[in-house]
This record gives structure tokens, C-alpha cells and sequence, in this order.
């Protein structure tokens, strides 16, 4: 398996086609101002040293000692052997609101980013457990599957925002019954899933699907996020605010946190509900209650004993300059006064 250190590094390989183009209009710039001096013929023998070819030449083994470099920066590391792991862990589906309201600004900085930082942190606590996301707000869909790989649920998480769901809404049914569908409830692992969101325009029947979810055996847990007092929905462009969302009289539509609701569907789905605050996310409290589910012990294969290949690509880089180095931009008269094909014919 192949994998790099530092990922960030491969970023420098979208320099290549600045370096290209940067190549290509000096190359036109010159043959534009040799033309400019007269006669292609005359003028070629007047510079008989030029050479076209050779600074393309040169400038290829430049850009493929780039390209290496970068990648061997990077540090490219493969897994020399395959070792099984016994994994003991239930199933855990995160189910996060999307919709606008979530961008209200009674939690720092508001509510979704307090929320996707505190399953940040959460995530950083797993081990074995198994990990999904869906999100919601008119309708669901699934971010990331159950998975392990806990790397690519941070990167996931990241990517999260209000856009990813052009229906706005509330839609906690339709995302319950989609992580229900997401499960797989062949391999015995006890589940649960999280809700986090505000609970506003709550639009399906939640606890009907909570229900169907506690009778296939799966706890649904809440986390309210917002206040009672509530907060203006902002309205954003770029990333900037530019004012607040209005109602049909024009005063500013304040989102306020649906406690009650948080606590029927945790009711129906025989899991708990906490609310969110700046200091507490209560996802500890949740995983409390997650950890009395049921956990399975499953083999998995990972990859171990990964190894450095840097030194390869350093290496080959270091050959391709110095290869570059001593490759002239001019002819050598000497080597180009040799004939070695060329028959003399005598003269009778």
C-alpha cells in the first residue's frame, strides 16, 4: 500500500503548468526577435552556435526533476506487510442539520462549526468503533458510509456546510430512515446514531422513525444545538456576511432551538438528549450512553511497518540536474563538424 507523509507538499505539482506556459512564451519571444533580424538563412549563419532544440531538452529534465522532488518531499511510504487486527466496536452514525438556521450565532462561532468541532474532537477519541455521516435539511444524504477510516471523517467533516442541501427544511425522518438503509445489520454490531441539529422547521414524522429504528435495534441519540432565546439567521456570500434573513414584514426571522422535539425523538428512540452550550458539547454524555450498546469483535487487515521511499526521489532528482547542468543551450561546433554518416565522393 502506498501512502504519503505529507500530503500538503503534492500542492506544488500545480506549479508545473505555470512553469510550462512561463517556458513556452519565452521560447516565442525569442524566435519572434530572431525573426525580427532578417533572413531566417542568413540569420542562422551568422549565429551558427544557436540552438533550438536544447533548451527544451534542458528544460524537460528541469520539470521531471521538480515533479520527483516534490513527489519525494511529499514522502511516498509503503506498507511492507499486511497484519490482522481484532476490532471490538458497535456502529455509530452521526446525522447532522445543514440547514440555514444552523448558521445562527448563539454558539461561537455558530451553530454548524460548533458542532463539527465537537465531532472533531469526538472522532479523535475513537478506536475501534465504526464511523458514518449523513446530512440533512429538506432532504438527507449520506457523506460518508460506516467506516474506520477515521482520517477521511475528519476530512469529510470538513467539507460539510449549508450549501450541501439546496432543500432547506428539517428533515429528521428522511435522514433516520437513510442511516437505517446505511447500516449493515448482517455483522451483529450494535448501533446508534446522533442527531445534532435545532430542531427548526421540523417537518417528517422523527419519531415514528425513531421507533422503527429502536425496534431494529438501533438507539437514536439528540444533541440540541442553539438557544431558547434563539438568534438571526445570517445571510452569507463568499463566506462574508451580508445581513440577516427577514420575514414577509422585514424584521429579522429568529432561529430558537426546539428542545421538545429533541427530547420526543430521543424518547422514541430509546437514547438520551443533551443540549450544547460553548463550554459542553455533550457528545461525552451521548457516548456514555453508546458504549452500553452492544460491540462485536471483528477482524480487519491493515497495512504495517510503512517505509520511507524519499531517498529514491531525491536521488533521481539529483541525477536529473546534474544530467540538466551539463547540457548546453549552444551547439558544440567541435561535435557538429562531425560527419559520421556522411560519404565523401572523390572527384575523378
Amino acid at each position: 500500500m502506498l501512502r504519503f507523509a505529507n500530503t500538503e507538499y503534492l500542492w506544488g505539482l500545480l506549479a508545473i503548468p505555470l512553469l510550462l506556459f512561463i517556458f513556452l512564451r519565452v521560447a516565442w519571444w525569442k524566435r519572434k526577435a530572431i525573426a525580427s533580424l532578417g533572413n531566417k538563412d542568413v540569420v542562422a549563419q551568422m549565429m551558427p552556435q544557436v540552438s533550438h532544440s536544447r533548451p527544451t531538452i534542458k528544460f524537460i529534465f528541469f520539470i521531471l526533476a521538480y515533479a520527483i522532488l516534490i513527489i519525494g518531499i511529499a514522502d511516498p511510504q509503503l506498507g511492507s506487510k499486511t497484519e490482522d487486527v481484532k476490532r471490538k466496536g458497535a456502529d455509530l452514525m452521526i446525522l447532522l442539520d445543514v440547514s440555514n438556521s444552523m448558521l445562527a450565532q448563539d454558539l461561537a462561532p455558530n451553530r454548524l462549526e460548533n458542532a463539527k468541532r465537537a465531532l472533531a474532537q469526538l472522532i479523535d477519541k475513537l478506536h475501534d468503533d465504526r464511523i458514518g455521516i449523513i446530512v440533512f435539511a429538506g432532504q438527507a444524504y449520506v457523506q460518508l458510509p460506516v467506516t474506520t477510516d477515521y482520517s477521511a471523517a475528519k476530512l469529510f467533516l470538513n467539507t460539510i456546510n449549508t450549501d450541501m442541501v439546496p432543500t432547506q427544511g428539517t428533515a429528521i425522518g428522511a435522514a433516520i430512515n437513510l442511516g437505517l438503509q446505511s447500516f449493515d445489520f448482517k455483522n451483529g454490531t450494535g448501533k446508534s446514531m446522533i442527531i445534532i441539529t435545532d430542531g427548526e422547521n421540523h417537518e417528517d414524522d422523527a419519531v415514528l422513525a425513531a421507533k422503527e429504528a429502536l425496534s431494529r435495534g438501533v438507539t437514536v441519540n439528540v444533541v440540541g444545538v442553539g438557544s431558547e432565546e434563539g438568534a438571526p439567521i445570517p445571510i452569507l456570500q463568499n463566506g462574508k456576511q451580508i445581513g440577516f434573513h427577514n420575514d414577509s414584514t422585514g424584521h429579522p426571522v429568529v432561529s430558537k432551538l426546539n428542545e421538545a422535539m429533541g427530547k420526543e425523538i430521543s424518547e422514541a428512540g430509546s437514547g438520551v438528549y443533551v443540549r450544547a452550550n460553548n463550554a459542553n458539547s455533550g457528545l461525552n454524555i451521548v457516548m456514555d450512553q453508546i458504549a452500553k450498546v452492544q460491540r462485536k469483535m471483528t477482524d480487519t487487515k491493515q497495512f504495517k511497518d510503512f517505509e520511507d521511499r524519499f531517498q529514491f526521489f531525491l536521488a533521481i532528482t539529483f541525477v536529473l540536474l546534474l544530467v540538466e547542468f551539463f547540457i548546453s543551450n549552444r551547439k558544440n561546433m567541435r561535435l557538429s563538424k562531425i560527419k559520421l554518416f556522411e560519404v565523401e565522393v572523390k572527384q575523378p
